[in-house]
């Protein structure tokens, strides 16, 4: 390996180590599917998914057309609900969230990893932004 490549290899490799949120995501929340099934006899289904939020960030307000709930895998966020006081939520909590009601998340150093369960009308998207 040529000296100036090998230099600015160990130079990112010792960066990584000191930061090593430079080595995490870059994305505020990764969603994974890992269910999505009709309710019977109703018309609307059920989404189940995987979401991981990055250390630090604000969610954004918004609503969802039905109500979701969740458990905490790992780490914890602040839960806030419009006309609530905020509750901060750890890992091996759940939390609810009733439709159409504004809420936000806001993750601290650790980010978080969470199971969530949506309700949703058929044909609605799972969550709007709101002001």
């Amino acid at each position: 390996m040529k000296r100036p490549t090998r230099l600015i290899c160990i130079s990112a490799a010792i960066l990584t180590a000191a930061c090593p949120t430079l080595a995490q995501q870059t994305e505020p929340i990764k969603r994974t599917p890992l269910q999505r099934f009709e309710v019977p006899q109703t018309s609307y289904e059920t989404i189940i998914g995987l979401a991981e939020l990055a250390p630090d960030v604000n969610v954004g307000r918004h609503t969802h057309p039905g109500p979701e709930s969740g458990y905490v895998i790992e780490g914890g966020f602040e839960l806030l609900v419009d006309g609530e006081a905020p509750r901060q939520i750890s890992a091996g909590e759940s939390y609810l969230v009733p439709a159409m009601i504004v809420h936000d998340a806001k993750t601290g150093p650790n980010g978080a990893k969470v199971i969530a369960t949506y309700l949703v009308p058929d044909g609605k998207p799972t969550s709007s932004p709101a002001n």
